[in-house]
């Protein structure tokens, strides 16, 4: 059993989703392509924080596992890949956006709302210490969604998609305590290849256009 009370175990994991969540705030505001790249490493650190804490709540072991992994390979092996991509384009802010950043906040603000009032009928009805992480959960999916379309540089889109992967992984431990492990090292294993495919097909844009706006491709003819 664990030795922290159940009351104060919930509110741990409230706090850690909640520092998820601002780290997608700070993404959405951050103008430096490094700097995104830093923050989601933060989130995916603050993701694996919270899975540990329910490993230990729930003796669910297999979840520690998962912990370990998300902090290896969305914490160091990926923001390593990006940064490589980023250095090796001589690429460091983002000029132009499709939103400014203060109406990507406000925006940002919305979706947090939105996802609130979407699950605030479903939280009551579960039993899991977890289950008030489902809406920040269901937030930080929406808000990296936002960013891939906010964003015109493929390095932010990416970081988008991996927020985007990070929501997911936070309501499938908010709303079942986690996913059978074989699935949990699948989605890694693909959120891995996904990165370094990802790498490659920035170097091609760079090549082909000189630059990482992918609203060019629009320019693209049979």
């Amino acid at each position: 059993m664990p030795a922290i009370d159940p009351h104060i175990g919930t509110q741990l994991v409230d706090l850690c989703s909640a520092l998820l969540l601002l780290t997608c705030f700070a993404i959405v505001a951050q103008r430096r392509l490094s700097a995104c790249v830093e923050l989601f490493a933060l989130q995916s650190g603050f993701l694996a924080a919270t899975t540990a804490l329910v490993a230990f709540l729930t003796g669910i072991h297999h979840l520690y596992l998962a912990a370990a992994m998300t902090v290896l390979i969305k914490g160091l092996v990926i923001p390593r890949i990006l940064k490589k991509v980023i250095e090796r384009l001589n690429v460091t802010r983002e000029l132009q956006m499709n939103v400014n950043v203060p109406a990507g906040l406000l925006i940002c603000g919305a979706l947090v709302i939105l996802a609130f009032f979407i699950t605030q009928p479903i939280i009551p009805l579960g039993f899991l210490l977890t289950r008030d992480s489902l809406a920040i959960a269901l937030a930080i999916v929406l808000i990296g969604f936002f960013t891939m379309i906010a964003r015109k540089k493929a390095v932010t889109q990416v970081v988008g998609f991996l927020v985007m992967e990070n929501g997911l992984f936070l309501g499938a431990t908010a709303a079942a305590y986690g996913m059978p492990l074989i699935v949990e090292l699948g989605v890694f294993f693909d959120v891995l290849v996904a990165s370094l495919i990802v790498g490659i097909y920035t170097h091609r844009i760079q090549d082909a256009f000189d630059s990482l706006d992918t609203s060019q491709l629009t320019t693209l003819k049979e």
